[in-house]
């Protein structure tokens, strides 16, 4: 029977558990993203890639072969372009979006993309770490632990951690389109008008707080909520329907943010928890509250 040594059993186990964790994290919701089968393919690929990298690393170490090393560093140019890839693919097809997700959507998804190959390597690097302090049941342990860490944080914050969702009024004073007292557009056509009010509802997003009142005013994260719902629940209109747009705006004294939405489904109860469950972007995250406003004596005024 043959026999395998050590360094071979600790790359086996980290790849092994590194293409696992890759799958884990490969999912398709109902964006339907990555496209079935071909974009799990390249997905898939790197993460076999990726996976080999850090279960390499550790022998590599050991052997004081240093020079193995390197191909991290080009592992990590790649990724990169993983995440040029993505952000050109998903820019080239938000344009035929009847409701686009938006350049700060599509480049959140981009990075999750590129650091999700990070989080492989670093499962199978600990995979293999753990093969050679303990055994092939070690490494198969510290990776399934890791896998299970990284799906516990992996998801950020949601609406709901930052705002109050709730139904809002849609009516029409005189020409202007309402959600409450919040103003979305003005309206002239009258048949639109009735459109609007028979496939139209209102949705409130009411900040808990500074942060999430800064947050939500970032054009962005209104947009990706408007994507969401609308992929979810469909949205009444076509192209060439400028006032059949579905909007967001914000009342500039309460922080309030009013969605004037056109789903197919027309389900305000739907739409508030899908609303409620969209994640809040990364580049949308604002904190003043935290903010120290003390002046520092060392800063130039250019904030270096």
């Amino acid at each position: 029977m043959m026999q395998i040594d050590q360094y071979t059993r600790m790359i086996i186990v980290g790849t092994i558990l590194g293409v696992f964790s890759r799958l884990y994290m490969l999912r398709t919701d109902y964006r339907y993203y990555p496209t079935y089968p071909h974009g799990r393919v390249i997905h898939i690929a790197l993460g076999v890639i990726a996976s080999g990298l850090g279960a390499v690393a550790v022998p590599s170490l050991l052997k004081k072969d240093y020079t193995a090393i390197t191909f991290l560093t080009l592992a990590a140019s790649q990724f990169r372009e993983v995440r040029n890839m993505e952000r050109q693919m998903l820019s080239n097809v938000d344009q035929m979006e009847l409701v686009p997700r938006g350049v700060t959507y599509i480049e959140g998804i981009a990075m999750v993309f590129e650091g999700r190959n990070y989080l492989v390597i670093f499962t199978s690097f600990l995979s293999s770490l753990f093969t050679y302090l303990l055994h092939w049941w070690g490494g198969i342990l510290a990776g399934v632990i890791t896998i299970f860490v990284l799906s516990r944080y992996m998801s950020g914050k949601t609406v709901q951690d930052f705002a109050k969702v709730r139904e809002g009024k849609l009516y029409f004073k005189g020409p202007y389109l309402m959600v409450d007292d919040i103003v979305i557009m003005n309206i002239g056509l009258k048949d639109t008008r009735e459109r609007i009010l028979k496939h139209g509802i209102g949705i409130v997003v009411e900040p808990n707080n500074p942060n999430g009142r800064t947050s939500f005013a970032h054009l962005g994260q209104r947009q990706s909520i408007l994507h969401d719902v609308s992929t979810i629940l469909g949205v009444y209109r076509d192209s060439g329907e400028p006032s059949l747009v579905p909007l967001a705006k914000r009342d500039l004294e309460t922080g309030n943010v009013g969605f004037f939405l056109l789903p197919l489904d027309k389900d305000p109860k739907k739409a508030i928890e899908i609303i409620k469950k969209s994640p809040m972007l990364e580049s949308s995250l604002r904190k003043p509250l935290q903010a120290d406003v003390k002046p520092d004596r060392h800063m130039d005024p250019a904030g270096r």
